[in-house]
């Protein structure tokens, strides 16, 4: 089925966006950054790398079935399927969404993606103030709100993330989502791999790992953004340390905006590729 003026530019928006990411080019200082953390890391016997990613691996897996069959997750698919039937009255499933329009989907996943940015803005100026049981839970926390926000954009776009498929492609958009430029253009590149090969199974057939040495920049930086809240929480102004919590705050937002920007790219293109090609 030809695309639409209004999808042929959506698509053109994602290849633009593509290829500034493909061309990405580190710097000095982020390259050599990168080579000192594996190469630390590198140290550890590779019997406790496996088990490392393996336990984070395994932690993301239950997250995430966690969060899929929660009431809060149930009640926001409704949510979205009420949403789609403002266009179109008789949605009852998830995958007739496909049926909407472009503008009609990104105004849906529009709603997802502001409200879990204010969530992430708000949980970062809870973990600002530096209570520490507030700044231990940050890292969780961080983790089930862009899990649940890149499950909530697959379904605006017709894509449940229930089958063991769509749940491996879920985890896979948000690992990748999370990683640094540099090292986000291959993962991209893998998950266009996947999406030209059109092998969409219910079991999922590839490679079922998805952390590995590349993901260690993003709890480094945690930890980074941990100790500089714990530097600058007691600088009170009328009673609240108001820049640890901006720090905190700025800083979960644009972990969100990032994981957000990528997620709905990638569902965007999927939506579209499987419109043109029926």
């Amino acid at each position: 089925m030809p695309l639409t003026n209004r999808e042929t530019k959506a698509l053109h928006g994602i290849r633009d966006w593509e290829r500034n990411l493909l061309n990405y080019e580190a710097n000095d200082f982020q390259l050599t950054y990168e080579k000192y953390l594996e190469r630390s890391f590198s140290l550890l016997p590779n019997k406790v790398q496996r088990q490392f990613f393996s336990v984070i691996d395994s932690w993301l897996f239950h997250l995430h079935s966690l969060i899929q069959g929660s009431q809060l997750q149930m009640d926001a698919k409704e949510r979205i399927l009420a949403s789609g039937r403002i266009f179109k009255q008789d949605l009852e499933k998830i995958v007739e969404l496909k049926q909407l329009d472009i503008d009609q989907l990104q105004y849906i996943a529009q709603q997802q993606i502001a409200r879990h940015r204010l969530y992430s803005f708000a949980q970062g100026g809870l973990a600002g103030t530096g209570e520490m049981l507030l700044l231990g839970t940050d890292i969780p926390a961080m983790a089930v709100i862009n899990l649940r926000v890149v499950q909530l954009i697959a379904m605006t776009y017709g894509f449940e993330v229930n089958t063991p498929h769509e749940m491996m492609t879920s985890l896979k958009v948000f690992h990748t989502a999370t990683l640094p430029p540099r090292i986000q253009k291959a993962g991209w590149a893998s998950l266009m791999d996947e999406l030209e090969s059109n092998d969409y199974y219910y079991f999922y057939e590839g490679n079922e790992e998805i952390m590995d040495i590349t993901w260690l920049e993003q709890p480094v930086q945690q930890l980074l953004k941990a100790m500089v809240i714990a530097l600058f929480r007691k600088k009170v102004i009328q009673g609240l340390p108001l820049v640890s919590m901006a720090i905190g705050a700025g800083a979960n937002y644009q972990l969100t905006r990032k994981v957000t920007d990528f997620a709905h790219k990638y569902y965007q293109l999927r939506y579209l590729k499987e419109k043109e090609e029926f």
